[in-house]
């Protein structure tokens, strides 16, 4: 049956958990027994705190209980302690399962294991600190090699040329830590812009085997509705893996595409997230054009933008939520693409830093701090545009500029 091939295919690729409405654990797959060491027989019937790490505080539990208590779905990245002791990461997403009366009936937990992507970035901080301390003491040392060098005798030529050479191998060092550093910036990127299409893949598979059980009360075509969505965003992660890995490509090829063409395909990626957080969202298209670039990374920078804004509806605690989008060309020849919302705006004191990587104002197990980061450089590098961002009214406004290739005609 393809319940079943659903169930096992879901099993096979996430690590998943059930529980009473106590914590008891009532079930795991083999995936949770992996990565925790323990067997099934020594899971079942025990508290779920048994892989508790004893560093994450009590804080984090009670937000959980808080959460899922009041019949709403908790998302996190959590930090586990498996049975000899090694520590692993995973992206929870933990949902109350209600019977027919609205009570919570169990409480079941979908996991996937991101324990590389968290160490990568920790090293890459590490990596980072290390580079602005070499920073910190290079203009001092090159204030002492300028002293030195003026105090040599102007006709010991070769003493000199030892000394530039001696200079070029330190920028040969700096410019390779740089590059590294940008391409472990872009894996953990992936990490993060994956994050959100697979929990929303995971929820999607999960309607769409409730849907076949209670089939005769579906409407006609809401089965194949979710099926189609859920195939979308897995061929969407596919595409945006496959960017990332060739973004320093020299031999990528460009395409042309319309600015309504790629809103569109991002808010339709992000449909089932608007929806489950209530979010209102409004594309304004005044003059389309077409603009030469990378479809599928420019997409991604507009999720991005969509997904923190999303997050600053939750932050603030924003009732009425919308988002704006308005598309546009300029006399001067560019095209306009402004993201807009009401989620109460940027601190003034920190607007000029949110695209400088690893700025974050999210705990650092809601973000990485590169998302805007890697925006900027989509934007700049691939797309030969702008990017800023201002508070404008309630809310802010992310405006990008691309030159145009050709004009549209205006939506009626």
């Amino acid at each position: 049956m393809k319940l079943e091939q659903y169930q096992t295919a879901i099993e096979s690729s996430n690590i998943i958990s059930k529980t009473d409405i106590n914590g008891i654990i009532t079930f795991v797959n083999d995936e949770f027994c992996k990565i925790s060491g323990y067997t099934k027989e020594e899971l079942i019937g025990q508290n779920h705190n048994i892989v508790r790490h004893p560093e994450v505080p009590p804080s984090t539990f009670k937000q959980l209980w808080q959460t899922i208590l009041q019949k709403q779905t908790y998302k996190s990245t959590v930090k586990n302690l498996a049975k000899d002791g090694s520590t692993f990461y995973v992206n929870t997403t933990v949902c109350p399962i209600l019977d027919e009366n609205g009570e919570i009936e169990e409480f079941i937990a979908i996991r996937y294991d991101v324990t590389e992507s968290v160490r990568l970035s920790e090293a890459l901080i590490t990596k980072d600190e290390e580079l602005e301390e070499l920073n910190a003491t290079l203009e001092e040392r090159v204030k002492e090699q300028t002293k030195a060098l003026t105090q040599l005798n102007q006709t010991l030529e070769e003493r000199v040329k030892e000394e530039v050479e001696k200079n070029r191998e330190k920028d040969r060092f700096l410019f390779q830590q740089a590059r590294l550093a940008s391409m472990g910036e872009m894996i953990a990127n992936i990490a993060h812009q994956w994050r959100q299409p697979l929990s929303e893949l995971n929820i999607t598979l999960y309607k769409m085997n409730k849907l076949y059980q209670a089939c005769t009360n579906v409407k006609e075509g809401g089965f194949e509705e979710s099926y189609e969505h859920a195939k979308k965003i897995i061929v969407k992660m596919s595409e945006t893996i496959e960017d990332f890995r060739n973004f320093f490509s020299p031999n990528r090829e460009t395409e042309l595409f319309s600015l309504s063409s790629v809103a569109k395909e991002a808010i339709d990626i992000m449909r089932g997230t608007l929806e489950r957080n209530e979010v209102q969202i409004r594309l304004n298209i005044v003059h389309d054009a077409d603009i030469q670039g990378y479809f599928n990374e420019f997409s991604q920078v507009l999720i991005n933008l969509l997904n923190n804004t999303i997050d600053a509806f939750s932050h603030n605690k924003i009732k009425s939520r919308l988002i704006y989008i308005e598309i546009d060309t300029l006399s001067a020849g560019d095209a306009i693409i402004k993201v807009c919302d009401n989620a109460g705006g940027i601190d003034a004191t920190i607007l000029d830093k949110i695209f400088e990587p690893y700025f974050t104002t999210k705990h650092a197990s809601a973000g990485t701090g590169l998302g805007l980061y890697m925006s900027k450089m989509i934007i700049k590098n691939s797309m030969m545009g702008t990017i800023e961002a201002y508070n404008h009214e309630d809310g802010v406004c992310f405006s990008i500029k691309i030159p145009v290739k050709t004009v549209l005609k205006e939506e009626e």
